[in-house]
């Protein structure tokens, strides 16, 4: 298969770690970048080892026939209008999260996708991150046996230390704890215990720190889920703690339990009193340079060259992530539990 060429959409800090990711992939290039801001073709092309086109018009970067694929890497409040023109250019597409910042955006997404016929990989990459995939084949080998409870929170504090936190703090452009930072964590919740959520309850606050108080919106939301199963789940994203990174996981089932990377299961007669313990690398940090996008992007060129759709985190997946995470938002903001259908 010959390496297909990427084009970027955005060139700020996320971009940073996607092209290199990319091109580490050996199944594909980046070629082209569009940036509102002025772009310096010579620079590009030494930094990122092959020559690189430089557009400040997106549509003549969309209608390049020589480009395989795009990757959303511009401002959330601008997703909807970018996936949707990669989209109608029929390009394969890699999407940042959060997909949009409205849930009918997703919808119009979603219609664009699906009428266009295009591939697409949304960067819920903590999927492909060793904690989650040693969690999932736990799962999958039923050491749990069947899961009734599940909690994924999500503890980041996002502040003036990170370059983010300029646009962050803003409404328009953050939206909320769960859907800035903390739909990782939802994401990984559905993706252990499934889909099928029936309502949701959420309740949110914030901190007193004068550290987060440029936020427009709450910066703590603890959100509950009912599945139509009868099992419950709990996702909390805190973007306002004063503490270094961690990503919880406890799911308890009817065999046995894992707390982050300590496990028990009867079916492997451990002692119960003592814990065993996983060999997994914990996620540990917000930086965008730790995350594993270089396995999550080889998967999605893979699946491209198969014809098939993108494992674990295609559109159709984020989709439901989506769902919930708005309806937890409506809740907090409502003050009342939200059904799903």
């Amino acid at each position: 298969m010959k390496l297909l060429n990427v084009g970027v959409i955005g060139h700020g800090w996320v971009a940073t770690a996607h092209i290199p990711a990319i091109n580490a992939t050996g199944k594909a290039r980046v070629t082209a970048i569009y940036s509102s801001r002025p772009l310096d073709e010579a620079s590009l092309s030494a930094k990122y080892g092959g020559p690189v086109k430089g557009y400040n018009d997106l549509g003549r970067m969309l209608s390049d026939p020589s480009i395989d694929v795009v990757t959303v890497c511009s401002y959330p409040q601008d997703h909807a209008k970018h996936v949707i023109a990669a989209a109608r250019a029929g390009k394969d597409i890699i999407i940042e999260k959060p997909l949009a910042m409205s849930w009918k955006d997703c919808l119009a997404m979603d219609r664009a996708i699906r009428e266009a016929g295009v591939r697409t990989c949304v960067c819920f990459e903590c999927r492909w991150s060793s904690q989650f995939l040693v969690t999932k084949a736990v799962l999958d080998q039923g050491l749990l046996g069947t899961l009734h409870y599940g909690e994924v929170d999500y503890y980041h504090g996002i502040g003036p230390w990170y370059g983010q936190f300029r646009w962050n703090t803003r409404k328009d452009a953050g939206g909320s704890a769960l859907l800035t930072a903390g739909c990782h964590a939802l994401d990984a919740l559905l993706l252990c215990m499934g889909n099928d959520v029936a309502e949701v309850s959420s309740y949110d606050t914030r901190s007193r720190s004068r550290i987060f108080e440029s936020y427009e919106y709450t910066t703590t939301s603890v959100t509950l889920l009912k599945f139509k199963g009868g099992q419950v789940g709990k996702c909390a994203a805190v973007v306002d703690c004063l503490q270094p990174y961690y990503f919880h996981t406890h799911l308890v089932g009817s065999e046995g339990s894992l707390l982050d990377r300590k496990f028990h299961s009867n079916k492997l007669a451990t002692n119960r009193h003592q814990w065993s313990e996983l060999s997994m690398k914990m996620l540990d940090s917000g930086d965008v340079s730790d995350h594993p996008y270089q396995t999550q992007f080889t998967a999605f060129f893979a699946a491209i060259e198969r014809g098939e759709d993108m494992p674990l985190t295609s559109f159709k997946d984020a989709l439901r992530t989506h769902e919930v995470l708005f309806a937890a938002d409506k809740s907090a903001a409502t003050g009342k539990p939200v059904k799903l259908g």
